[in-house]
């Protein structure tokens, strides 16, 4: 049993990209793949058993959480395809995304719904003992987008519950993204493109600089802000000013370190997705910071939510609320609390605020403008 412990899975220790551990596994898995060279099925089944054991490693037992939400998506989606009844139709769309958000709901927000009745009714709060699964906000959105774009008629449902298991489940980018659109990865499998070896070159490199962001700045950085953060009063303003840009940095170099360990990982593979991030602290304005920040996700909330509610099509009070409802939602998608709530409808209020200035006084590209906007 102890030669097995360090392939089962360990609820203290997930499997991170930058760990030894995974770096072994890796190397296993890569070697098999290159062995299995112009076998494009054996390829790809091997690709779906290491993605869905690396997911058991973060996981356990609910892997199989996402092994049923696939199985029952994917049949919805090839149902929604072939109903010409627009009324069935949207009955089979809503169905499979309440599913996917009740369980969403159930894993991730029961507690913080528990919490919040126990404080209006003053109750003594205990909190279940629910185990949150790891990644299953992004497969979730993944899903709904490739449920509701099939709805749109934008493209077919694919036929094979192998291929759209491998779509949710494709190992670099199940933990934290980015979130993958089905015709960018479907037309990259079918059929599976050989990478050249400065692509795996590039990819390799990419991990590199990923591992970087994140074992070396992040969590340097991260240890400053967590001294400051965990008792800021015995701290004097201006370290509690460089604690909070030490944690700008922190989340930065954090996610967009372990964005860029997706993105080399399915280079090395063959596999090209869109980059997560573009220099958000580059940014000029809060609308510019979210076109560049978390890119596959502000583009998911703009495509499902925001159109879905009216976008900018009724009028420009719709607009702002329309963009403080999205932006509500996408706070609360990042955390069970009503800090990240708050954080939302600020990032709301930004918006709406720049969109009520840019309409009023149109940019014309004073450097002027871009760097007080950029302060």
């Amino acid at each position: 049993m102890r030669l097995l412990a360090p392939f089962l899975h360990d609820p203290k220790s997930p499997l991170l990209f930058n760990s030894g551990t995974f770096l072994l596994l890796f190397t296993v898995f890569i070697a098999a793949w290159a062995l299995l060279r112009k076998k494009d099925v054996l390829r790809l089944g091997w690709l779906l058993a290491f993605s869905l054991y690396y997911y058991y490693r973060c996981n356990g037992v609910f892997m199989l959480t996402l092994i049923a939400l696939t199985a029952v998506d994917w049949a919805i989606a090839l149902r929604v395809h072939r109903e010409e009844h627009p009324g069935r139709r949207k009955l089979w769309l809503s169905a499979s995304i309440v599913l996917n958000l009740a369980a969403l709901g159930f894993f991730k927000y029961t507690n913080f719904l528990l919490r919040n009745v126990s404080a209006v009714t003053g109750q003594a709060f205990e909190p279940l003992d629910i185990f949150l699964p790891i990644g299953i906000s992004f497969h979730i959105f993944q899903s709904i987008s490739y449920l509701v774009d099939v709805y749109r008629r934008q493209y077919a449902p694919t036929p094979s519950l192998f291929e759209y298991a491998l779509f949710l489940s494709f190992f670099p980018q199940i933990v934290a993204g980015p979130i993958v659109r089905a015709p960018e990865f479907f037309s990259q499998i079918k059929p599976l493109r050989e990478p050249e070896a400065g692509e795996v070159a590039a990819g390799f490199y990419r991990v590199i600089q990923g591992v970087v962001k994140k074992a070396l700045i992040a969590d340097y950085v991260g240890r400053y802000s967590d001294l400051v953060f965990g008792a800021p009063q015995t701290y004097s303003g201006p370290e509690v000013l460089l604690g909070i840009y030490a944690y700008s940095l922190q989340i930065y170099f954090d996610f967009s370190g372990y964005s860029d360990m997706a993105l080399g990982l399915a280079r090395i593979l063959g596999v090209r997705i869109s980059e997560n991030f573009d220099s958000p602290y580059r940014a000029t304005s809060i609308t510019d910071f979210w076109r560049r920040w978390h890119i596959s996700l502000s583009s998911w909330l703009r495509d499902y939510l925001y159109v879905s509610l009216g976008g900018n099509r009724k009028g420009p009070l719709r607009q702002y609320l329309n963009l403080m409802l999205t932006m509500l939602l996408g706070g609360l998608w990042h955390g069970a609390s009503w800090n990240f709530v708050v954080w939302g409808g600020l990032h709301g209020v930004g918006l709406a605020v720049h969109k009520l200035v840019a309409s009023h006084f149109p940019d014309r590209g004073e450097r002027w403008r871009s760097a007080a906007g950029w302060l």
